[in-house]
């Protein structure tokens, strides 16, 4: 009964601290990309801004747009904030674990993803609708991708949730392997792509992703759009998530064991801050790639990701 309370209370707990720590980690990358290109740049606080302005204006719906205008930001809000629940933050073995498992993950990251796109084809402008046909190009490549990177990781871990796969890099039952190597290699190649604003040098200071998405939002306003940006904002957080807990799963709490929550958060906090700074680095050094070599360095991933798979098939043969 106790562990079961402190579950609950763990999932509460991370649930409470991801979504409101989405908007103050997208306004971190921001000002921390800024200021290594020298500039001053917003405060952190400036997302919480943004969203508040947003949540005040009106909405205005063109006259060109169907009675589906309107659900579009809240699939692509709600698909979002149900996959923050299932990835672990802070801590391992919360209520939402068993459900966290890889297929689950990416059938939400591609239902956001089917909303945003509807949302640009929505009231048939031809600039929605190119934004629309990139979104969907680079959704194939990286939807394949990491389908074949986390098959790589169950192989690995015989774990097909997430914090199965924390836990079993947290405790070292996974051994340094070519085969973990490339998995980890092609999961980073798939982040970076999904996180990373491409082309980065956005003078706009838009708080979407990639300016792809700017495309098929432009005729979203008021609280439609404030869905839109705070989905990406949950977007960001989801993957740096993912990222801490496979690649960086050390120190992580306990859900049953609450003298390691401090620990855990604490490091969670740091992990967040690490991987804001990289993230900024890496906008800075693609800001001249083109969008049209996203496919490319998603085929990149997804050929690590079958190498991968490839040596774990030989070795689990050669080993029987």
């Amino acid at each position: 009964m106790l562990g079961f309370f402190l579950a609950l209370l763990a999932t509460l707990l991370h649930a409470a601290l991801t979504f409101a720590a989405a908007p103050f980690l997208m306004g971190v990358v921001t000002t921390f990309r800024a200021r290594i290109l020298g500039r001053r740049g917003p405060p952190f606080l400036q997302s919480y801004r943004h969203l508040y302005r947003l949540l005040r204006k009106t909405t205005l719906v063109p006259e060109t747009a169907t009675p589906l205008f309107g659900i579009w930001p809240v699939v692509c809000l709600l698909a979002l904030g149900v996959a923050a629940l299932l990835v672990p933050g802070f801590c391992t073995g919360m209520l939402t674990a068993p459900a966290g498992d890889f297929i689950t993950l990416i059938g939400l990251l591609g239902l956001a993803r089917a909303a945003l796109v509807l949302a640009g084809l929505e009231t048939g402008f031809g600039f929605g609708g190119a934004g629309a046909q990139r979104e969907m190009l680079f959704g194939v490549f990286a939807e394949a991708a990491l389908l074949v990177v986390l098959l790589s990781f169950v192989l690995l871990a015989h774990s097909a949730t997430v914090n199965g796969i924390s836990v079993a890099f947290s405790t070292g039952q996974i051994g340094i392997s070519v085969s973990l190597g490339f998995a980890l290699a092609a999961l980073l190649a798939v982040a970076l792509t999904e996180t990373g604003r491409i082309p980065a040098d956005n003078p706009s200071g838009h708080l979407e992703l990639a300016m792809v998405h700017e495309a098929m939002i432009l005729e979203y306003s008021g609280r439609y759009l404030l869905m839109f940006d705070y989905a990406a904002m949950l977007r960001l957080l989801v993957w740096m998530n993912l990222i801490g807990a496979v690649f960086l799963p050390f120190g992580m709490a306990r859900a049953d064991d609450l003298l390691t929550w401090p620990l855990g958060l604490a490091l969670w906090l740091a992990k967040l801050a690490l991987m804001a700074v990289c993230l900024a680095v890496f906008e800075i050094s693609s800001a001249k790639m083109r969008v049209f070599r996203v496919p490319e360095f998603l085929g990149v991933a997804m050929l690590l990701g079958m190498l991968a798979s490839v040596f774990l098939f030989v070795a689990a043969r050669i080993g029987g």
